[in-house]
């Protein structure tokens, strides 16, 4: 699982998506769409090969697949790819019913059926199976793309499908460990986007080269999300907190549920939650190197949104007992406001003094939980050398984008039969 992917259930088409736009909405007094929301309304000039790409994005993906769509030029199509290419990689990773001997080399040369015209496989019986069996179809996209991108989904593709395969029989076990986890599935994606991000030359090469800024961009999110889901993972047999941090406080990590134990079980979410906060100064550095709008909005969002999930989940029996989710009118208002340097700077300062007004004077990571959201909040009370500025124009779509956003995810969460969450 990697974090622009997990548990995506959303069957939405493509073309639902892109008729439920109102194009006057966003035309305004111009008479023509701006520059940033064009891609949005073109889909039925594609190929019917790239429009097939974007219903399986639509179905596979949740929020995830608005922003994508709203990305500029010919990124749009190069980041759909990746995100299915990795799908399917991802897929192969989940099905148990695919024997080790033969899912591990599968996982290790992936890479190489993305020049294999007729390579698919059929056996799968995991919900987004579709991107496997009609994988020429993505292939072929894949193919089609410039040679720049090809060689950035390519590379990533390869090595997140070994390090899968490496942690197929391995648990993890220590702090290293986890951030080694996070790093094959969601940090190679953070350092793939930025290299694609370069590559298109909507961003500076620096993007792309800084990876451990990028690595830290997925690793916050990924570490959100395993959090987040210690309960629904926990019940279907998966443990990705790591034994370092839960083994100090129960025999097994299942045991952090039972309500004697409550106690110690917060004290592993507060750890936990305050080592995935020593990311977010780099998250902030990170996001004070983009120029280009969409870019901003694509990283900037589910940034906001991890913050405010570990918020909610910071010392939060909840976590243990149910699904911590972010309320529906906060998410719009998040996808709303995340839009510039200063407001991204206010919303995780704002989050940061919410972690903080809820540290126990008891709890045993108080020290570094204090230390680290001092440092964010030093950080994002620095001015930047540059903040975005939006034009109303901009401003009006940015909102429309925060609608039909939550629109979606909501139609995928009731798909999922409330288990699904922003």
């Amino acid at each position: 699982m990697f974090f622009f992917l997990k548990k995506s259930v959303s069957q939405l088409s493509c073309d639902s998506f892109v008729g439920s736009l109102n194009v006057m909405t966003v035309i305004g007094s111009s008479g023509k769409p701006p520059q940033h929301t064009r891609g949005l309304t073109k889909l039925d000039s594609m190929s019917q090969t790239l429009r097939t790409c974007y219903v399986y994005l639509n179905q596979t993906s949740r929020s995830f697949a608005a922003v994508i769509q709203a990305l500029d030029g010919e990124l749009r199509h190069a980041v759909c790819i990746f995100y299915l290419v990795l799908r399917a990689l991802d897929t192969v990773e989940d099905d148990m019913t695919i024997p080790l001997d033969k899912k591990v080399p599968m996982l290790t040369h992936f890479h190489t059926y993305l020049y294999q015209e007729d390579w698919c496989f059929t056996e799968s019986q995991e919900k987004d199976r579709q991107v496997l069996a009609d994988f020429p179809t993505i292939s072929l996209e894949f193919r089609n793309l410039a040679l720049v991108y090809r060689e950035v989904i390519s590379d990533i593709c390869h090595h997140m499908g070994v390090g899968m395969a490496e942690f197929l029989e391995k648990k993890v076990g220590s702090m290293k460990e986890w951030d080694q986890y996070c790093h094959y599935v969601a940090g190679l994606v953070g350092i793939g986007l930025s290299r694609l991000f370069s590559a298109s030359q909507l961003e500076d090469p620096e993007v792309g080269q800084d990876t451990e800024l990028a690595n830290s961009m997925g690793l916050f999110l990924q570490k959100t999300n395993i959090i987040r889901d210690y309960l629904e993972d926990t019940k279907e047999g998966r443990a990705f907190w790591p034994q370092e941090a839960w083994s100090q406080f129960a025999g097994r990590l299942e045991d952090l549920a039972q309500p004697d134990k409550l106690e110690s079980a917060l004290s592993c979410l507060n750890l936990l939650v305050t080592d995935a906060l020593r990311h977010v100064p780099d998250v902030i550095a990170y996001l004070s190197r983009l120029h280009n709008q969409s870019v901003f909005n694509f990283c900037a969002i589910p940034q906001v949104m991890a913050i405010a999930t570990l918020s909610s989940c910071y010392n939060n029996p909840m976590v243990f007992q149910g699904v911590v989710k972010i309320r529906k009118g906060q998410a719009v208002t998040l996808m709303m406001e995340a839009t510039n340097m200063q407001a991204v700077q206010t919303i995780i300062f704002q989050y940061s003094q919410e972690i903080l007004q809820k540290v126990s004077l008891t709890d045993p990571s108080r020290d570094k939980t204090l230390h680290i959201l001092a440092v964010i909040q030093g950080k994002s009370t620095m001015s930047q050398s540059r903040t975005h500025h939006l034009s109303p124009m901009y401003l009006s779509a940015a909102m429309l984008l925060a609608v039909l956003s939550w629109q979606y995810i909501s139609t995928a969460a009731a798909q999922a039969q409330g288990t699904g969450d922003v």
